[in-house]
């Protein structure tokens, strides 16, 4: 099976054909660097952070680009209140959004360019537009002409005279059409600005993203991505002002990952239901939170709850759980003779198949994660039988190295099992009103009441622990405990 990309544009999903035979230009838009990152924006950078590193891993040469936004009104806005210039804003915002993905764990792109440093580029493309009719000078503005792109709105779909008809807009006299929107805009007094032929000013949001991918990437390219919610305008604008200046198509496909919702509501900073990644990040392990927003596909909303992560942290601890329990199985010597167990050898032998399948559906990560526990059931099932034998301590090692592998790719699956398990618990153990020391002596205490029969004080023991929210887990490697 080919690869295969769900297009925003054509509303379906085609065979991913690139532009040039093994090599991927991929743009992803950045963020507008004038406050903290929020979970909306995790999503965005997971998801293509793994699509990312799974082309990579099919074997194309890829060159990723995502950008900073490092001028705009948010931050202009934000510097007059806090008195300073707007590069002090956006160089504080450009190091926390860092400080962020590598929290996050993400592998950095192969360039991270910004909006202030490709003035000279914006200018260009702007003049290309004045000269082809399709951006007009007013004042000290530059706008773009939407009525004279014939194919404007192809990507979302939307009518133009509806959009007129309905539109809650302030006459703009300096707009030949509401819909118009700035490619340059002049500068007000105290504001930044850069010289141009039209005066002194500023790039518009749009032309920024189209400057700076066109440099590293040609004026024709495979992969451009983003929130749901910059198909319109964003997107829309950066194919209209692209192709109309360059007379050739702009991006090959169109893909956007769907909505972070909060307990079942749209997030939104207006309704004050939004959570930054600092603030998620003190609660959860960066690697939970990773899995959590791998766990459904990208292109679905994705419902962003204390319960959801919890749940997903309860899965992740299984996976992990069968994995620490998987090599201290395989330091164990092993029968020399015995068949494998068939179950087994079937899913270790098509585990990069049913991988490989998975993601080249549209990168389904959510169906890559499915697969990886129904080998941790089996390898819970195998691990558990004591004696190995030599075929299946053979199977439970590639089985680890093949969840290693697609771990890899996904940003999950990457710490030593015991390591992370340990973090976890250190991590909740703050969270209770029992010292660690304390839950270790009645784990010890209770094994060897156990030892001795005396189960009436194993079962006062286990009680106990779980009044105060402790679960323990009785397994052929012995017992350990989680905060339930």
């Amino acid at each position: 099976m080919s690869l295969r990309i769900y297009n925003t544009q054509t509303g379906s999903k085609e065979e991913f054909v690139p532009l040039v035979p093994g090599k991927v230009g991929m743009y992803v838009c950045g963020v507008t660097v004038y406050d903290h990152c929020h979970i909306g924006h995790a999503r965005a950078n997971v998801v293509f952070d793994v699509i990312y590193r799974y082309l990579r891993y099919a074997g194309y040469d890829v060159t990723y680009v995502r950008n900073y936004t490092d001028i705009d009104d948010k931050i202009i806005n934000r510097a007059n209140r806090e008195g300073v210039t707007y590069d002090v804003i956006s160089e504080r915002f450009i190091r926390e959004f860092d400080r962020d993905m590598e929290a996050l764990r993400l592998e950095l792109p192969t360039h991270q360019p910004k909006a202030t440093e490709h003035i000279p580029e914006i200018i260009h493309i702007i003049k290309k537009l004045v000269d082809r009719g399709f951006a007009y000078q007013s004042g000290g503005d530059v706008n773009f002409s939407v009525a004279e792109y014939a194919g404007y709105l192809k990507l979302s779909g939307r009518n133009l005279d509806d959009m007129q008809a309905g539109a809650r807009v302030d006459v703009d006299e300096k707009k030949r059409h509401p819909m118009d929107f700035a490619l340059w805009k002049e500068a007000k007094p105290g504001e930044p600005f850069w010289e141009s032929p039209w005066g002194k000013g500023r790039p518009g949001w749009h032309i920024e993203c189209s400057a700076m991918s066109m440099k590293y990437l040609g004026e024709t390219f495979d992969i451009h991505g983003g929130g749901k919610d910059l198909v319109f305008p964003h997107h829309e604008n950066e194919i209209a002002q692209s192709e109309a200046a360059n007379g050739k198509p702009f991006v090959r496909y169109w893909m956007h990952n769907g909505f972070v919702n909060i307990n079942a509501e749209k997030m939104s900073k207006s309704l004050g239901n939004f959570f930054t990644i600092k603030e998620v990040l003190a609660r959860y392990d960066s690697e939970v939170l990773r899995f959590f927003l791998l766990s459904a596909h990208y292109r679905s909303p994705i419902d962003f709850s204390d319960q959801n992560l919890s749940e997903a942290e309860a899965g992740l601890d299984r996976i992990y759980t069968a994995l620490a329990a998987l090599e201290k199985v395989l330091a164990k010597e092993s029968a020399a003779d015995g068949d494998g167990d068939a179950e087994l050898e079937e899913l270790v032998d098509g585990l990069p198949a049913r991988f490989r399948e998975a993601m080249d559906d549209d990168f389904n990560t959510a169906l890559a994660i499915g697969n990886v526990f129904e080998l941790v059931r089996c390898i819970n099932r195998v691990a558990a039988e004591g004696t190995l034998s030599g075929a299946n301590r053979r199977l439970l090692a590639q089985a680890r190295d093949g969840v290693a592998e697609i771990g890899g790719v996904m940003g999950i699956f990457t710490s030593v099992p015991t390591a992370y398990l340990a973090r976890i618990k250190e991590r909740k153990a703050g969270e209770l009103d029992i010292p660690v020391e304390e839950i270790e002596r009645l784990v010890a205490e209770r094994a060897a009441a156990r030892k001795a029969k005396d189960f009436k004080r194993s079962d006062e023991i286990r009680d106990e622990l779980l009044s105060r929210n402790i679960e323990l887990l009785d397994g052929p490697q012995g017992t350990a405990w989680k905060v339930k």
